[in-house]
């Protein structure tokens, strides 16, 4: 066996971490051949006893059954067609305005968070209607790219978000907590996104017109009826999934068998329910949380030999002792967070350095709930900014040769975005009600 110091075990799992992550290998074959082959180096075939303790407990974790039942749910709305009404309801009601039908975009992106819980499918929804919509109409390629990317990726961080799901049990901490304290998180983010495209349309009209007079001249009831019946099935699905949540009625993971059930309903109200459709959202259920369960497995083993070998622990010495006290220390993990949104995949970030930094949290003395927020709302960043940005890259799926719209018109329309959520991040600091406030209103029952 090879005697290694924490230190050293740090800087070689790390470090080998990083180096096959650029080389493009599959994180969940990194991050399982680096724990398991710095494990038996070690400690020899003691190691394959952690693995097995440590793949048993992610695999049976019971709250992460609600992680395909909310897949699915996300995939019968992709399929719905109720993002299509709402689009055309909004359209009507919004498109006189300057930068109405990316406000709308925000909006949409807003509601769908809370019955899709998955970025692939808002982004690619508001991509295929939004971003027609506006580009005829003459808006500014950055801000309607801008608004699909930022509306679009709500859809993680507003419940019921599968971030949310995998983060409780690393953490330790009760999901419908998170579930509502995402709220708040999320919907000053919408409001920010809004007002900063209600702002810059103001002051530069032509980066947003309005839509013409004779597009949007619908009676007001019809306007109203199409408005109504746009958003109560979504609206009934959300109070059906997180309203029992709130009320203690159900755990996450039976409402989101309730989710599950109501999306199918709905996708049934709409006249959209086809066998096809059934059985594709049951492939990309199964091909989702397949991924996803084996970059678990992979942390899992990863975890468990670093905090074995006493990682964690050179981890926390490290952060605890950056200049600044407690803050300074917050920063610095605000900061390394950052860095690996870039570079890394938010489910390997959220599996491996949770169970890492969930303590240090405590050890400053931040509220663990706060914490989580704090670090959710950061890993937004990782959405949008390059090179491992998924925003960019369902944005650029759904985009047509003939909108001649690059690359860099989408790169250069989320950089405000990056400001907005560093905007938010700071009223967190400054105000930690936003985060904490709604879940100290559940109505709690011993899950």
């Amino acid at each position: 066996m090879i005697d290694m110091s924490p230190e050293l075990v740090t800087v070689v799992m790390f470090g080998l971490l990083v180096v096959f992550v650029l080389l493009g290998y599959p994180l969940a074959f990194i991050l399982g051949s680096v724990g398991l082959g710095v494990g038996f180096i070690t400690s020899g075939l003691p190691v394959f006893e952690i693995v097995y303790l440590r793949m048993y407990g992610a695999i049976t974790t019971y709250t992460f059954l609600a992680m395909p039942l909310f897949v699915f749910m996300g995939l019968m709305m992709e399929r719905s067609g109720v993002s299509d009404s709402l689009f055309e309801a909004l359209h009507v009601w919004l498109g006189g305005f300057r930068g109405g039908l990316a406000i709308a975009t925000v909006l949409i992106g807003t509601l769908l968070a809370a019955t899709v819980g998955v970025i692939a499918a808002s982004v690619t929804m508001l991509g295929l209607i939004a971003m027609p919509a506006m580009l005829k109409r003459g808006y500014n390629k950055e801000l309607a790219c801008g608004a699909v990317c930022a509306g679009g990726s709500l859809g993680i961080l507003i419940p019921p978000s599968v971030m949310l799901v995998l983060y409780g049990p690393m953490a330790n901490i009760s999901v419908g907590k998170l579930f509502m304290g995402a709220f708040m998180p999320g919907f000053l983010l919408s409001a920010l996104y809004c007002t900063y495209i209600g702002i810059m349309s103001f002051l530069k009209p032509e980066l947003a017109p309005s839509v013409a007079l004779e597009e949007r001249r619908v009676p007001f009831l019809r306007k109203s009826y199409m408005l109504v019946t746009s958003l109560v099935p979504p609206l009934i699905l959300i109070l059906a999934v997180l309203g029992s949540i709130f009320l203690g009625i159900a755990a996450p993971t039976e409402a989101a068998a309730v989710g599950a059930l109501a999306s199918v309903l709905m996708c049934l109200a709409y006249r959209r329910l086809t066998l096809t459709k059934l059985k594709e959202a049951m492939l990309g259920t199964a091909r989702v949380t397949g991924m996803a369960f084996m970059v678990v497995i992979g942390a899992s083993i990863f975890t468990g030999v670093f905090i074995k070998l006493g990682g964690a622990d050179v981890v926390m010495n490290f952060v605890l002792s950056a200049p600044g006290g407690r803050w300074g220390a917050f920063a610095l993990i605000m900061f390394i967070t950052l860095i690996l949104g870039m570079f890394i995949d938010w489910i390997g970030i959220i599996l491996v350095m949770i169970p890492i930094m969930a303590p240090v949290g405590v050890a400053l003395n931040f509220d663990p709930l706060w914490f989580a927020m704090m670090l959710i709302v950061n890993l937004q960043l990782s959405f949008i900014t390059p090179p491992l940005a998924y925003a960019i890259f369902f944005l650029q799926g759904t985009l047509k040769p003939e909108m001649e719209v690059t690359t860099m018109h989408i790169i250069r329309g989320i950089l405000p975005y990056i400001g907005l959520i560093s905007l938010g991040l700071l009223l967190m600091v400054k105000f930690p009600q936003i985060a904490l406030w709604l879940p100290d209103k559940m109505i709690r029952k011993a899950w």
